[in-house]
C-alpha cells in the first residue's frame, strides 16, 4: 500500500475542529451544543453585500485576475487609507481567505528548515501552514499570568539564530485577545531591522476592540521597515462573512510580491462572485461596525463575569479578537471537552469548547486550558457558562 508523506503525517490535526464527531454524536443524542469552539459570529452579514450578491447579473462566472479584481482591490485600499493606514491597490493581492494569504507568505519567504518566531498561544493554524511549507515554528512562550503579554524585547531577541525568517503575530490575537501596542510593535520592528527578518502580521481582527483607551497600530505604518513587513488581512470577521473565504496579503515588497502571485497564479484566480460582495461590504456604513462592536463588548464582560464566578477558572479579559484562554481546574482539557459531548448533558444541554494546547507548540503547554470564542448571544452564553460549571463539577466528581 503506498505510504503518506512525512509532510502529511507531521500535519497536525485542527483543535477546532477535531471534536465534530463528537458533537454531531451528542446533536443525534437530541442534546443541544453550546458552541464556544470556534469563531463563526452570529451577527448578521451586512446588507449591501447580501444585496450584492441577490442582485448579480452574469451570464458566465469566469475567472478573476490572480491578483483579484482591480476594482476591489482599489476600493479595498480605499478602505485602509480612510484608517490611516499606509496602502495602495498595487500593495495588495486578494487570497482565498487570511489562511491562503499566510500560506501564500511563508512559502514565499521559507526554505525548509527555516524558522518562524510565534508568541504562543497562536492560532493553530499557523503550525499547519508552517507544516505544509517545511518551516520551523519556535515558540516564544506568553502566559496566563501575564495577560499573555508579549515578553520582553530581549526574549524574543533570543530565540533568534541564523535559521530564522520572520516573526509572525497575531493582533489583537487570537486565542488569547491581547492587543499588540505601538511601542511593542516598534521594538519588533527594531528586531527584523536589525537582523534583516520578515514581520508578518494577521490583523483580521482589527475592528475588534473594547476599551476606549486601545488603538490597533498597523504594521503597515512601521516607516523604515516597508521592505521587511507583511500584513494578512480578511473579509471574515469584519464582516461576518467566514463562508466567502476572501482575505489579502499586502506588503511594499515588490519580490514577495512578485513570487506570491506565483502561487496565486497557480491556484488561478480568488473566488469571483466573492469578490463582488466584498466590494460591496467596503460600503457597510460606520453605524453596523458601532453596533457590532458594543455588542461584542458586553459579550466579553458578560463572559469574563460568569467565568469568574467558577470557583478555580482563571481567565483574563481580553482587549480584542472575540476570544480568551480559560484556565480550568482540571488536568486534561482534551480528555474534559470530549466527555462534555460524548458523556455529559445538563437538561440535554452541553458545551463544545476548544481545548488549548492546540494553539501552543510548546509540549506540555495548555494542558488545562481551553479557548472560548465568545460569538453567542448574552442568554446562550450564561447558560453554556452554567452548563460549564456544572460539568466541573460532575467531571471531578466522577
Amino acid at each position: 500500500m503506498p505510504t503518506i508523506s512525512n509532510k502529511g503525517r507531521n500535519m497536525p490535526e485542527s483543535p477546532i475542529r477535531k471534536l465534530a464527531p463528537y458533537a454531531d454524536i451528542a446533536k443525534q443524542k437530541g442534546h443541544k451544543v453550546y458552541h464556544l469552539n470556534i469563531g463563526q459570529p452570529d451577527i448578521k452579514t451586512p446588507e449591501v453585500a447580501i444585496e450584492a450578491v441577490k442582485n448579480i447579473d452574469l451570464t458566465l462566472i469566469e475567472y478573476s485576475p490572480s491578483a483579484g479584481y482591480e476594482s476591489y482591490r482599489k476600493k479595498l485600499a480605499q478602505f485602509y487609507q480612510r484608517q490611516n493606514v499606509n496602502v495602495n491597490s498595487e500593495d495588495i493581492i486578494v487570497t482565498t481567505g487570511g489562511s491562503e494569504a499566510l500560506l501564500f507568505a511563508l512559502a514565499t519567504i521559507t526554505d525548509p528548515g527555516d524558522e518562524i518566531i510565534i508568541p504562543e498561544p497562536f492560532y493553530a493554524n499557523y503550525h499547519a501552514f508552517a507544516s505544509s511549507t517545511s518551516a520551523t515554528v519556535v515558540p516564544l512562550v506568553s502566559t496566563i499570568e501575564t495577560a499573555f503579554a508579549l515578553p520582553s524585547i530581549e526574549e524574543v531577541e533570543k530565540l533568534i539564530t541564523p535559521k530564522t525568517k520572520a516573526i509572525l503575530i497575531c493582533n489583537p490575537g487570537n486565542p488569547t485577545g491581547y492587543l499588540y501596542s505601538e511601542t511593542e510593535i516598534k521594538q519588533l520592528a527594531g528586531l527584523i531591522k536589525k537582523y534583516d527578518l520578515y514581520l508578518i502580521a494577521d490583523e483580521v481582527y482589527r475592528e475588534f476592540l473594547y476599551d476606549g483607551d486601545d488603538v490597533h497600530f498597523s504594521v503597515m505604518n512601521l516607516e523604515d521597515v516597508q521592505q521587511n513587513v507583511i500584513m494578512v488581512d480578511s473579509v471574515s470577521k469584519r464582516y461576518s462573512m467566514c463562508g466567502a473565504r476572501i482575505g489579502c496579503l499586502i506588503t511594499k515588497n515588490k519580490d514577495v510580491l512578485a513570487t506570491v502571485m506565483k502561487f496565486a497564479q497557480a491556484r488561478l484566480s480568488p473566488p469571483t462572485i466573492e469578490q463582488i460582495a466584498c466590494e460591496a461590504a467596503i460600503d457597510t456604513p460606520q453605524s453596523y461596525f458601532d453596533e457590532v462592536i458594543a455588542e461584542y463588548k458586553e459579550r466579553r464582560n458578560t463572559l469574563i463575569a460568569e467565568l469568574n464566578k467558577i470557583e478555580g477558572v482563571i481567565v483574563t479579559k481580553p482587549k480584542g479578537a472575540f476570544y480568551c484562554i480559560a484556565q480550568l481546574p482540571i488536568e486534561n482539557s482534551d480528555d474534559f471537552a470530549q466527555w462534555l459531548l460524548e458523556s455529559y448533558d445538563l437538561n440535554g444541554e452541553t458545551v463544545m469548547v476548544a481545548p488549548a494546547a492546540g494553539f501552543y507548540s510548546t509540549p506540555g503547554m495548555g494542558l488545562n486550558q481551553v479557548r472560548i470564542a465568545y460569538v453567542l448571544n448574552k442568554k446562550d452564553l450564561i447558560t453554556a457558562v452554567n452548563i460549564l460549571k456544572e460539568a466541573l463539577f460532575a467531571y471531578n466528581n466522577k
